[in-house]
């Protein structure tokens, strides 16, 4: 390199955070957890959260920490796994790690958490299916954090070859495309479903994704659709079946109503229906 190079700039999440659900073996969000930490050279934290605790919802574990959670004894081992947790890191090259066991349910710990990480690493079947939306989904919507959906029995390694972006124009896919970034510069094939018709609020910036990804060095493959938000999901799914993607980056939609959330259809039925990877950010 000459003296007038420069040595390109590299975006990486410098913080992972990964929600475990058990330590024999090690749950597969604390192994992709592992797996990133280790390629970008982030700092890891591994967080236990008890099954009891998991099944609180928001409103139910909004104190610090909560009642359930005093009462909890810390099941034995889950505790004391700093060390264990540390030797698993330190074997796969991740310098830095931490061991947490918490003491409030998924949402709340996400937003306490996700106020110093860059990205949460999280199993879809942590929590039962009756609770995906009302506990895991509000999680996700509230930690303001971008997550990184494993689906359920995921055994598979964390690869990032080829990638399916979803982008309506909105500040989520918007926002979800920027945390994804260090993710699409090593993928091999990343195609970009854009179903932002541009016919809405003229008072907005414009965003053209493929120009901002071309600005990050990543060539996109376009794909145009219109459609309903509940046929988008059914659509981007589609479109990961068709390339093999071994993940799915897409916002996550939702508003709340009456002290009830609202999902976006897409959202819904992605977080039901994915069967790899899906990068997620409200």
């Amino acid at each position: 390199m000459t003296s007038t190079e420069q040595t390109p700039r590299v975006t990486r999440p410098g913080d992972i955070l990964a929600l475990a659900t058990s330590t024999d073996p090690w749950s597969p969000a604390v192994i992709a957890g592992v797996a990133i930490a280790s390629r970008w050279g982030s700092n890891l934290t591994g967080c236990y959260i008890d099954p009891a605790l998991r099944k609180l919802i928001d409103t139910e574990a909004g104190a610090e920490p909560t009642v359930l959670g005093l009462l909890l004894e810390p099941q034995s081992g889950f505790a004391d796994n700093h060390a264990a947790f540390e030797s698993l890191a330190r074997q796969s090259g991740v310098r830095n790690a931490d061991w947490i066991v918490a003491r409030t349910g998924i949402a709340h710990s996400l937003r306490w958490l996700g106020a110093r990480h860059d990205l949460a690493v999280i199993e879809r079947d942590m929590v039962q299916a009756s609770g995906l939306l009302d506990i895991l989904g509000e999680a996700i919507l509230s930690c303001r954090l971008p997550c990184l959906i494993l689906p359920p029995r995921w055994n598979r390694e964390i690869r990032f070859e080829r990638i399916v972006i979803g982008c309506n124009g909105s500040l989520e896919a918007i926002r979800a495309i920027h945390s994804a970034l260090p993710f699409l510069k090593v993928a091999q094939q990343v195609t970009l479903v854009d179903g932002d018709v541009r016919d809405g609020d003229e008072q907005r910036p414009r965003f053209d994704p493929f120009v901002y990804l071309l600005r990050h060095g990543i060539t996109a493959r376009p794909s145009y659709i219109r459609s309903s938000s509940a046929m988008a999901g059914e659509i981007l799914l589609k479109e990961v079946e068709s390339i093999d993607a071994d993940l799915l980056v897409m916002g996550a939609y939702g508003r709340s109503r009456m002290r009830e959330r609202v999902f976006g259809g897409a959202t819904r039925h992605v977080l039901e229906e994915a069967t790899v990877p899906v990068l997620m950010q409200h």
